[in-house]
């Protein structure tokens, strides 16, 4: 499944949701859903910075494809970066760096969140695209 058909998944299942604390529910069932962080990632070197909650993000480069994990202590946070987890995992650094995440805006997320928590998903999209730039240089060093 490519990104953006990942994202209008997204968009989907948000369309029939009016209500932003029914939204805010499901994003948290989502977060609930998402694999625990190896302890070992549980690392100053993992933590986002900008993030008002504590979040842990780690990537692999599987099969020439970004493998992210991440866990935070905060239930929205947790949902919001399992989101991202969803549409980026498993897809090539150049895929990564080039999606638009549309499907942040589009479900409403960017206008209801408050503006620290705006600031960590930004410090989220940041740390999991510079991830992906570096196995983008990698790779490319590694073919030369």
């Amino acid at each position: 499944m490519t990104i953006q058909e990942t994202e209008n998944e997204i968009i989907d299942e948000f369309a029939d949701i009016d209500d932003w604390m029914d939204r805010y529910a499901m994003i948290i069932d989502m977060g609930n859903s998402l694999p625990s962080i190896d302890e070992k990632y549980r690392t100053p070197e993992h933590l986002i910075e900008g993030c008002q909650s504590r979040v842990w993000v780690n990537a692999e480069l599987e099969d020439g494809k970004v493998v992210y994990t991440a866990d935070s202590d905060a239930v929205i946070v947790k949902g919001i970066i399992s989101m991202l987890i969803k549409v980026l995992s498993n897809h090539t650094p150049d895929e990564i760096l080039n999606a638009d995440l549309s499907f942040i805006d589009k479900i409403g997320l960017a206008e209801h969140l408050s503006p620290t928590r705006s600031n960590g998903l930004l410090a989220m999209l940041k740390q999991m695209r510079l991830y992906a730039l570096a196995y983008k240089t990698k790779l490319e060093n590694n073919k030369s």
